[in-house]
């Protein structure tokens, strides 16, 4: 091991962190919304592979063509639902966990006054 000359004769230097933690850039999504786009991102993943596997199956002139273009499009309508599934999660979670909204003082001022009883 190196001694480090300035600090003294049996010191060692400060290790410095392997990474530093930045500050997220904003936050992060709240887990519903992000398991349905996980899943949305699997799904359309595989959709992309199975295309792939039809156009080769298809350029080869394979019997296994047809039911792998069967695939490909009821995985086509399934990451269609996915994605709109991640939609509808979105705006659900806005709606049941969204800004609550009170009035304020101004507004209630406004408000006993326009009402007279």
């Amino acid at each position: 091991m190196q001694r480090n000359r300035d600090t003294g004769a049996g010191a060692v230097p400060a290790r410095r962190p392997l990474w530093v933690e930045e500050p997220a850039r904003r936050p992060r999504m709240p887990d519903p919304i992000r398991t349905a786009a996980v899943r949305a991102a699997l799904i359309a993943a595989v959709t992309l592979v199975l295309t792939v596997i039809t156009v080769l199956f298809a350029l080869a002139g394979s019997w296994l063509a047809f039911p792998a273009l069967l695939c490909a499009v009821v995985s086509t309508v399934l990451a269609t639902w996915s994605v709109l599934d991640v939609w509808v999660t979105r705006q659900v979670w806005r709606q049941r966990h969204g800004v609550i909204s009170v009035p304020s003082s101004a507004a209630r001022g406004i408000r006993r006054v326009a009402a007279p009883r």
